[in-house]
């Protein structure tokens, strides 16, 4: 048995590769029960064990459990409607069949997005990628403060116009483009900032996958 200083020092792979050796189940006990009443959780080991009087967890596991909760979550849903109608490939109802193609594909850190490759709203092997969190963040489009504006714009009561502004992923703050008479012409100067960012970033999309650009500057464009 390793020790818990051993086992923050794997990665996450070495630590799911790990668990299936070191805690197998017998298929004694109760019963698993489905995971947000759709996953079947059918590892042969033990996915969060304890060690060292502390629970650990197979970050395999970790991964397919929020992709569940993503999906099937009412709760989840109720404070993140965007969700509402997100599936998952029938395959990927079984952990052990998703946790192979996690195996071929994960990056430490990084995040599950379905999103950038398709317009599909299911996860499944040909939808599904690992990104960073980054360029996570770079393609939603979450700004409360915005209120009913389109995303980027901002009303400024003080000078009764519409200001534009734009984030960099590894810039802190954001950039002022400027006010504008009307929100329409204060969006599309986001959307030239943020196309811009993207093509400037293009480099570090083409070393994950090639196909993220084409998939980024499509969401962008859509967003409002």
């Amino acid at each position: 048995m390793i020790t818990m200083q051993e086992w923050k020092a794997m990665s996450g792979l070495e630590q799911t590769l790990w668990l299936e050796d070191n805690f197998k189940v017998n298929g004694i006990g109760r019963p698993r029960s489905l995971v947000y009443g759709f996953g079947v959780n059918d590892a042969p080991y033990c996915t969060q064990p304890r060690m060292e009087g502390k629970q650990v967890r197979c970050q395999a596991y970790i991964a397919w459990q929020g992709m569940l909760m993503r999906a099937c979550s009412q709760m989840f849903h109720a404070n993140n409607p965007t969700y509402s109608g997100v599936t998952i490939c029938e395959d990927w109802h079984s952990f052990m069949s998703f946790r192979r193609w996690w195996i071929e594909n994960q990056v430490d850190s990084w995040q599950l997005d379905k999103d950038i490759l398709s317009d599909s709203r299911e996860y499944s092997p040909e939808t599904s990628i690992f990104v960073p969190q980054w360029l996570n963040k770079f393609t939603l489009g979450r700004d409360a403060s915005r209120g009913d504006c389109p995303i980027g714009v901002h009303y400024c009561k003080r000078d009764r116009a519409f200001q534009s502004y734009c984030s960099h992923p590894f810039r802190s703050g954001r950039d002022n483009l400027g006010y504008f008479s009307d929100q329409n012409s204060a969006h599309a100067a986001w959307l030239r900032r943020k196309l811009d960012i993207a093509l400037e970033l293009k480099p570090l999309m083409d070393e994950i996958d090639v196909r993220i650009y084409d998939g980024v500057t499509k969401i962008i464009k859509s967003m409002r």
